[in-house]
C-alpha cells in the first residue's frame, strides 16, 4: 500500500540529526505562531496524519449520508415536540431554540468526532459537535509548519502531499450566514465571542487575523465585556453584526450571570445581531442525537442508503431509560443489559464536552459502573456501545533520539451548512479518552497522500 510505504519511508528519513533539526522548527514556529492549547504546544510528534485520495472520498461520502440523516431528525424535532423529547432540551432551551436565526441551517459550521481507519468497518462517528467547532485555524497553521519543516525535503521528492485547509470554510459560513440575516450583502463586524481565559484562546487570534487578511473587521470578545445598549451590541467601542460563537450557550446562559436576559442573547432574540452558530445547533448538538438515529424507532424517517450509514457507522447508542430495545437484532431490557455488558458499554452525559463526565465501562468495577447508572438515570445520559480504537505508530524525540510508539487516534472532519466535510482534525493520545481538553496528547495535521 502507498500509505504503509510512505509512513516507512518518513520514518526512516527521521535519523537522529534530521529529527533534532525538525523538532527545533516545529518548536520554534509553535511558539511564534502561538499554537498552544493553555500553556502545552499543540503539536508534539514529528509525523502528520497521511489519508490515502480513496480513504478521503470514502470519508466524505459517509459524512454527507450521516449528515442528510442528521438534517431529518432535526427538521423532525423542530416540527413535532414529542418527537423532540428524545433529545432532552432542557425548559430554556426549548424556549430559544424557535428563534429563528435568519438563516436557514442550525450548524453553519460543526464537527463530527469518529474513528477511522479504511473501509466500511473501520469508521464510526461517536459524537456530533454541532455547536462550537474547535481547530479549523490550529489545523490550518499547523499543514504550513509541517510543510516547512526539514525532513519534508526529502520526503516529497516520492510523495505529493495535499493540504485540507478549514478556515476559508469557516470565514464563508459565517459571512454566507450573516448576508441571509442582513438581507444585504455587506461585510460584517465580526466579535469571536468565548470567555478570554479558555486554553483555545490562542485560535482565536489566529481567526482574528485571517478575518483581518481578507478584509474582515474582527475583535475578539468576551461575554462578560460586552453591552447591549441603542439596539447595538458593543465590545468596546466595536459594534457587532455578527458573532463568531466560540462560548458554549449553556455557559453562556448559566455562567454569564444574568440567565436569558444576558446582553447576546437580547440582542439576538431582537435581531440586533446575528450569531453563528445560532441557537437551534442546540438540538444536535446534544449527545442523544446519535441515540435518535440510531434508535430502531425512529427508522422510517431515514432512506434506504442513509440507514445503512447509520448502521455501518454510528455505534449502537441509546438514551439512557427504562425500556425495552434492539441490539443486534435480539430484543433486550435496556438497563439489565448495560449493566450486564459493562466492559463494551460507554456512559456519555447529554450535553458535556471535554471528556467530562464520560464513563468507560471497561476502566471501572461494578459498584462504579452501578453509581454512574444511577447518575444516567437522574441526568440525561446516552450508553454508546464501545468501539475499537485505530493506533498507528507516530514518532517523537526524546533525549535526542527518535521514538515510535504507538499511539490511538481519531478523525473528526470539518463539516459546512451540515451538508459536506471539507478538512479534518487528527487528534492522537496514549489514553481510550481522544480529547485535547482531557489531555489528548497531540494534535497533528491531516494530508491527502499519493506516490509521485
Amino acid at each position: 500500500m502507498a500509505l504503509q510505504e510512505a509512513i516507512h519511508r518518513y520514518h526512516d528519513l527521521l535519523g537522529d540529526a534530521l529529527a533534532a533539526e525538525t523538532q527545533a522548527q516545529l518548536d520554534d514556529q509553535q511558539v511564534k505562531r502561538g499554537l498552544f492549547f493553555g500553556d502545552k504546544p499543540l503539536c508534539t510528534v514529528l509525523r502528520p496524519r497521511f489519508l490515502t485520495p480513496e480513504m478521503y472520498r470514502f470519508l466524505q461520502a459517509r459524512v454527507a449520508l450521516v449528515m442528510r440523516a442528521f438534517g431529518k431528525a432535526y427538521a423532525a424535532a423542530m416540527e413535532d415536540p414529542v418527537f423532540r423529547k428524545q433529545f432532552g432540551l432542557e425548559a430554556w432551551e426549548e424556549e430559544v431554540i424557535h428563534h429563528d436565526p435568519g438563516f436557514r441551517d442550525p450548524s453553519p459550521t460543526s464537527r463530527l468526532d469518529a474513528f477511522f481507519i479504511s473501509g466500511k468497518g473501520g469508521l464510526k462517528f461517536t459524537e456530533y459537535n454541532a455547536e462550537t467547532p474547535a481547530a479549523p485555524a490550529y489545523n490550518d497553521v499547523l499543514s504550513e509548519m509541517f510543510l516547512g519543516l526539514p525532513v519534508m525535503r526529502e520526503f516529497l521528492r516520492h510523495f505529493g502531499v495535499r493540504p485540507l485547509p478549514a478556515r476559508h470554510n469557516v470565514m464563508h459560513a459565517l459571512v454566507e450566514s450573516y448576508h441571509r440575516f442582513a438581507g444585504r450583502r455587506e461585510a460584517p463586524r465580526v466579535a469571536i465571542l468565548d470567555w478570554k481565559e479558555v486554553p483555545t484562546f490562542s485560535e482565536f487570534v489566529l481567526f482574528r487575523d485571517y478575518f483581518h487578511s481578507q478584509g474582515i473587521e474582527c475583535v475578539i470578545a468576551d461575554p462578560r465585556e460586552v453591552e447591549y445598549r441603542d439596539g447595538r451590541l458593543m465590545a468596546g467601542d466595536f459594534h457587532v453584526t455578527l458573532i463568531y460563537k466560540r462560548v458554549l450557550i449553556t455557559e453562556l446562559v448559566q455562567q454569564g450571570g444574568q440567565g436569558l436576559d444576558h446582553p447576546v442573547v437580547r440582542a439576538v432574540r431582537d435581531g440586533a445581531v446575528c450569531m453563528v452558530n445560532p441557537f437551534r445547533c442546540k438540538l444536535l448538538h446534544k449527545k442523544a442525537s446519535l441515540a435518535v438515529l440510531s434508535d430502531e424507532r425512529n427508522a422510517l424517517l431515514f432512506s434506504g442508503p442513509e440507514l445503512e450509514a447509520i448502521e455501518a457507522n454510528i455505534p449502537w447508542t441509546r438514551n439512557v431509560e427504562e425500556r425495552r430495545t434492539f441490539h443486534n437484532g435480539q430484543e433486550v431490557d435496556l438497563l439489565p443489559y448495560v449493566r450486564e455488558n459493562r466492559e463494551r458499554m460507554v456512559l456519555k452525559p447529554n450535553d458535556e464536552y471535554g471528556g467530562k463526565g464520560i464513563v468507560l465501562g471497561w476502566e471501572v468495577d461494578d459498584d462504579a459502573w452501578e453509581a454512574a447508572l444511577r447518575t444516567a438515570l437522574d441526568s440525561p445520559h446516552i450508553v454508546q456501545e464501545r468501539v475499537e480504537l485505530p493506533k498507528a505508530p507516530y514518532p517523537s524525540l526524546v533525549d535526542g533520539k527518535v521514538q515510535l510508539a504507538e499511539r490511538m487516534l481519531d478523525t473528526a472532519p470539518f463539516i459546512f451548512h451540515g451538508e459536506y466535510m471539507d478538512g479534518c482534525l487528527t487528534r492522537l493520545s496514549t489514553a481510550a479518552l481522544l480529547n485535547v481538553t482531557a489531555g489528548g496528547g497531540s494534535s497533528v495535521p491531516t494530508f491527502v497522500l499519493e506516490r509521485r
